[in-house]
């Protein structure tokens, strides 16, 4: 069985603002590495249509890009995409598709069928999957700034306070920390 990990971008002050943050070559190349190391990638619909707004552009070279914005577009494009969506059945990005049924049921399946892991990017579906104990593992990308406004990270969805294991936290050259926790025993 494979392993549901939340990995998002966070500031200081908790604010998951997808226009916040350091989007560099280091971000990018942190990112591409992750979604590599999993075998699937699981969103929210919303965060679902901002994603395939853009990256399937780059993935086919309709939009100019870095070599590490590109390496991260076709890391993407050739993934298995996962969508938990109620008002949304039709996903027309290459390998996409919709989770149906129960939600924990349904994510749970998927862990069992994906020995390499599912890789979790949507921040209102990881309050409900945290709910429903279903996350292992936390991969947040800490950014050095305060800014001020949110949303904030789970934004007061949660029941009760999670207690997580540090498994490491690696400085990176732009400031950042890259942070791992698993869920505490």
């Amino acid at each position: 069985m494979g392993s549901l990990t939340f990995s998002y971008n966070v500031t200081l002050d908790g604010c998951v603002d997808h226009q916040e943050g350091i989007a560099d070559d280091e971000t990018h190349t942190h990112y591409t590495r992750l979604l590599g190391e999993s075998g699937a990638m699981l969103w929210g619909r919303t965060t679902y249509e901002l994603m395939e707004s853009y990256w399937p552009l780059v993935a086919r070279g309709e939009v100019e890009a870095p070599p590490t914005i590109r390496e991260w577009a076709l890391t993407l494009e050739d993934k298995p995409k996962y969508v938990a969506s109620a008002t949304r059945s039709d996903f027309p990005w290459n390998n996409s598709h919709l989770l149906e049924g129960d939600l924990g049921a349904a994510v749970q399946e998927l862990k069992d069928q994906t020995p390499d892991g599912v890789l979790l990017g949507s921040g209102k579906l990881a309050s409900a999957l945290d709910r429903l104990d279903l996350i292992d593992d936390y991969r947040f990308l800490v950014h050095p700034m305060i800014t001020g406004h949110g949303p904030t990270l789970y934004g007061g969805l949660l029941d009760r306070t999670r207690r997580l294991e540090l498994i490491s936290a690696e400085p990176m050259g732009n400031g950042a920390v890259s942070v791992h926790y698993r869920r505490a025993a």
